[in-house]
This record gives C-alpha cells, sequence and structure tokens, in this order.
C-alpha cells in the first residue's frame, strides 16, 4: 500500500511541476486529485491497520507493535505506570533478595532516573552499588530507567527505588 501511496505522490509532485512549467491549471488540479488520492488511501490503510489490531487483542493473538513492526504506539498500547513489566522466564533463585514494595510516587520519579544500578545477569533484580548482595559478584551498570524499562524489579535489602526517589527529591 506504501508503494501505491508513494507512486501517487511523486505522480503528482511530476504534475505540479508540469503545472508550473507550462502554466497550466488542469496539470496543477490533477496534482490536487492525486494527492488527495495518496491521503485517501493512507487514511484507508491507517483505519485498516487500528481494525486488525482491535481484532487481534479480542481474539488474543499478537499485534503488529507487539512483534514489534509498528513505530508508532497506539493510545490504547501505552502501559498503565502502576503496572511494572518483570523479567520474563526468569524465575527467581532461592539465594535471591525479594522484591522492594515501591510506593507508587516512587515508581514515577525513579522511572525518569538516570542514576546508575547494578544488575547481575540472569537475575531479576536491580541493585545498588552498595548492596550487600552484589559482593564479590561479577555486575552490570544500568540507568535505573533502563533498568526498569528491561524488567528488573528492585531488591528488597538496598532498596534502590526508595533511596535514589529520597535522594532525588532531597536534591530537588
Amino acid at each position: 500500500m506504501l508503494i501505491i501511496v508513494l507512486v501517487l505522490v511523486l505522480v503528482a509532485f511530476g504534475l505540479l511541476v508540469a503545472a508550473l512549467t507550462t502554466a497550466n491549471t488542469l496539470f496543477a488540479w490533477l496534482s490536487v486529485v492525486v494527492s488527495v488520492a495518496a491521503a485517501a488511501l493512507l487514511v484507508v490503510d491507517w483505519l485498516s491497520s487500528r481494525k486488525r489490531k482491535h481484532e487481534a487483542r479480542e481474539t488474543g493473538q499478537p499485534t503488529a507493535s507487539e512483534s514489534g513492526a509498528d513505530d508508532e504506539p497506539e493510545p490504547d498500547d501505552v502501559p498503565d505506570p502502576v503496572e511494572e513489566p518483570r523479567a520474563a522466564a526468569v524465575d527467581a533463585p532461592e539465594d535471591e533478595p525479594g522484591e522492594e514494595a515501591t510506593d507508587v510516587s516512587d515508581r514515577l520519579v525513579v522511572s525518569e532516573l538516570s542514576d546508575e544500578v547494578r544488575v547481575l545477569d540472569e537475575r531479576p533484580r536491580y541493585h545498588l552499588g552498595s548492596c550487600a548482595f552484589l559482593s564479590g559478584k561479577p555486575s552490570l551498570t544500568l540507568p535505573v530507567s533502563e533498568a526498569r524499562q528491561l524488567g528488573f524489579t528492585p531488591c528488597a535489602l538496598c532498596t534502590p527505588d526508595s533511596v535514589l526517589s529520597a535522594r532525588h527529591r532531597a536534591a530537588g
């Protein structure tokens, strides 16, 4: 569909150039008509893709946006700020500390911070650099907002969300 729209836009541009060089208004009007047709095709394609997404959601099938094919998020696709993604298919090992019970206001503050936290490979929690759980374990550094987006959750031992949000509020 987009190729057809591209061809129509190129034809409209050619007609516009012809109208300007020959001073013939017929070419200008044809350019307008072809441009409107291209816009109409785009609207029809957009509406049909929204309908397909809605039908796929009702049947429980993944949509193109869930598979990463659609760059533009739908208003319905914006996640609820209270719900946090979980690290998929990673069960917490027995020695893993629990998840910090984070206040919603702290979650919102932390989700916008660029302060760095530490994560362990194949582990679902993120930690402060001073967390006792990290001692002697190789860890990676990430901004806390990115760790949240990737599905990591805060450690109950070092309580990174509470510490970072309190630090941010004190600084601001």
